[in-house]
């Protein structure tokens, strides 16, 4: 898998202008997309550490670990979702849209 992620690194690196954003949304979308089947990894993996730790055969910190980065990635996933539909639909438009200029420091918000 860690291999396959560097060839897509490297192919998204060589792809046209036009073709990035579509590949982006699919590899960040949140249910069939690399980013959200990597999250539920990590929410299996936590399930599994709990049992273990719960046992003594991990430590809890492991667990704990391991659940606070599935529930980061997760917020990720939450905030990415909403820009997912703009990044599929970049350079399908038939329409081409004036560019407007947007500051590039935005606040988050949840």
């Amino acid at each position: 898998m860690a291999r396959q992620l560097t060839q897509l690194a490297d192919h998204l690196s060589q792809l046209p202008a036009d073709q990035v954003p579509q590949l982006l949304g699919r590899v960040l979308d949140p249910d069939d997309g690399v980013l959200g089947r990597f999250t539920g990894l990590l929410v299996a993996g936590s399930v599994f550490a709990k049992d273990c730790a719960e046992r003594g055969a991990l430590p809890a910190e492991l667990w704990l670990a391991l659940g606070r980065a599935a529930n980061e990635l997760n917020d990720i996933c939450l905030d990415l979702d909403e820009h997912t539909d703009s990044l599929t639909t970049l350079g399908t438009s038939s329409v081409a849209k004036p560019a407007v200029a947007s500051p590039l420091v935005v606040r988050r918000h949840r």
